[in-house]
């Protein structure tokens, strides 16, 4: 019986029919997807499932890292990740301003993420941060290496879902420790303070990275260099990260308009987790963290429902297919790591789905979510994480990881 790797002796001729077989599946997949939440759900869903796969392809042709980002910064001082970092935030703000005043748009109440200020916050966002480092990727990160044909993502995902349920599981019990509550800065300030308060914190982060970036380095480094294909970058990427930051702002822009609330994706891995316990037999339900009627809602009905589950999904989707027309599939997937490794990804998993439930939410849903709503928890979120993250990168070699600048 012949294989149907040897129908052509040209190795590039398998590599194009290899990654055209993907990007046709994808494509399929994302129709029918589209079309199935028109049926069953609404146009919004279905709209939203189409953000989620711009959402993929743009995380994974400008390779729009978190969790790197702030990994060269402490390694090596390389600010230029976390300096587009801030432009994202500042481009999110000057669109989210005039409709979290209004408090709506076209008809749709729309509201930012302004979460209590306290304990659970910064807890959850210290070990959210370790777990990043270990698990080689934040909670958008781990699903666009997943679509992205990183199998170790994988293993990364299912513990972050076990995470997010022990998170969910002890949800209220943090809720009760000690906070001052949400602060915003627009409506606790007034709208120009505010607006100032946000400007000049950005400024400081961005002042600090290039101080410190120069002081190391004498100037300021690029990562991105042009590719040389042409208009074929489009597809192919990469893209630079100021390309990214500008298009996952319309994406975030888009989900706050369609949905009525910022980005989120971790509360689906809790959702996912909590439905997959309670048919075991596990009462989630009495759980404090699902007694709100939307989250009751969620639980009781169908995932395709849920706008953070139809968002991941088209991230993964949407990876996939960027992966496919970059040639990713070209070489074989490593399907084997160091046990050590997939030691490090488990426990990182674990740690980033508890920090980010009992936090309000991951680098997404708290971080730029929460910073871009104007709320002081996504400041303080980015500060405890980072904390965090300055040990996880220590760590890292425990698991088998190499601490290198990216």
């Amino acid at each position: 019986m012949k294989s149907n790797v040897s129908v052509s002796s040209n190795p590039a001729s398998i590599r194009l029919i290899y990654n055209r077989s993907i990007i046709i599946a994808t494509i399929l997949v994302s129709i029918l997807g589209i079309i199935y939440l028109y049926q069953t759900v609404s146009l919004r869903q279905a709209s939203l499932y189409l953000v989620g796969i711009l959402a993929g392809i743009t995380l994974y042709h400008s390779h729009f890292g978190f969790t790197s980002a702030w990994r060269n910064f402490i390694l090596d001082r390389r600010g230029e990740g976390i300096r587009v970092q801030m432009l994202l935030m500042m481009l999110g703000s000057l669109l989210f301003l005039p409709l979290l005043i209004q408090g709506s748009f076209f008809g749709q109440s729309v509201s930012g993420y302004v979460s209590p200020v306290g304990t659970s916050l910064l807890v959850g966002a210290f070990i959210f941060g370790i777990g990043m480092q270990l698990g080689d990727g934040c909670a958008s990160g781990t699903l666009y290496h997943l679509g992205g044909g990183d199998l170790r993502s994988l293993n990364t995902l299912i513990f972050f879902i076990v995470g997010s349920v022990l998170g969910a599981k002890d949800f209220q019990w943090w809720m009760d420790t000690p906070n001052i509550g949400p602060v915003s800065f627009i409506n606790d300030f007034g709208i120009w303070q505010g607006v100032v308060i946000q400007i000049i914190l950005a400024v400081i982060v961005v002042g600090i990275s290039i101080y410190l970036e120069r002081k190391r380095h004498g100037q300021l480094l690029k990562s991105y260099q042009r590719p040389n294909n042409g208009w074929k970058v489009i597809y192919q990427g990469p893209w630079s990260l100021v390309v990214g930051a500008i298009i996952l702002t319309l994406v975030q822009f888009a989900i706050f308009v369609l949905s009525g609330k910022p980005w989120g994706i971790t509360s689906a891995f809790a959702l996912w987790g909590s439905k997959v316990a309670r048919s075991l037999g596990v009462s989630v339900e009495s759980w404090g963290y699902w007694q709100s009627p939307a989250r009751v809602n969620a639980l009781n009905g169908s995932i395709f429902s849920d706008v953070a589950s139809v968002l991941d999904i088209g991230i993964i989707l949407g990876a996939l297919l960027a992966g496919a027309l970059a040639t990713r599939f070209a070489k074989p997937i490593q399907w084997q790591f160091p046990l050590r490794s997939i030691i490090g990804s488990s426990l990182g998993g674990i740690l980033m789905g508890y920090g980010a439930r009992i936090s309000f939410g991951c680098n997404i849903g708290a971080y730029f979510s929460g910073i871009i709503s104007f709320s002081l928890h996504g400041w303080l979120w980015f500060a405890a994480a980072f904390i965090g993250s300055i040990i996880g990168v220590k760590l890292r070699p425990l698991f088998a990881y190499q601490n290198c600048v990216k």
